[in-house]
């Protein structure tokens, strides 16, 4: 089955992803995966954050028509990506993935200088999701199992956005995903 489904994951992102506009930004959902797969394994990450890395936009590519966040609503993605991989991947590569439109609204209220790094599809999105966190909310958010690696994870997101940046192809993270698949 590991086999398999990494087969069907590479396939949509090949196949999809590679159509598919990252949002309103100037790369593909497979550009984009890519380029912040590559900038977390050259920041010497451990194989599941490069695998979250990977696949945190998941949900993008699993809508059935139109991308909602592309009309102003947030379809809730990385909810939606998060639950279809926790049938096959543990929690240290699905937290990540779920929360990494929350270390968003985190960063945007622990570091005030982020949200000028925003693109501005970002801070339209942002918007969207709920804004930046309250100060509670902030603190409530940090404080749960994995959140440091999904806000580290959400840096290399927001980088993740270089028109025509060379990278390696999707199977170059295959040996990533396929040692953090649930055993």
């Amino acid at each position: 089955m590991s086999k398999e489904i990494i087969s069907i994951i590479f396939d949509l992102f090949k196949t999809k992803g590679s159509n598919l506009q990252y949002g309103n930004e100037n790369v593909t959902q497979l550009e984009h995966a890519l380029q912040c797969a590559e900038l977390t394994e050259q920041s010497n990450h451990a194989k599941e954050i490069i695998t979250a890395a990977l696949l945190h936009d998941i949900g993008h590519l699993l809508y059935d028509g139109k991308d909602p966040i592309l009309e102003g609503i947030d379809g809730k993605h990385e909810n939606l990506g998060a639950d279809y991989l926790s049938q096959y991947f543990d929690k240290k590569i699905t937290l990540p993935i779920r929360a990494h439109v929350n270390s968003k609204r985190y960063l945007a209220f622990a570091d005030k200088s982020y949200y000028n790094l925003l693109s501005e599809a970002s801070k339209i999105s942002l918007i969207a999701q709920g804004g930046p966190f309250t100060k509670e909310g902030a603190e409530n958010f940090i404080n749960q199992p994995l959140m440091k690696e999904a806000v580290e994870l959400r840096k290399f997101d927001d980088l993740a956005k270089e028109l025509n940046k060379i990278t390696p192809p999707i199977e170059y993270f295959q040996h990533y995903v396929e040692s953090s698949l649930r055993q």
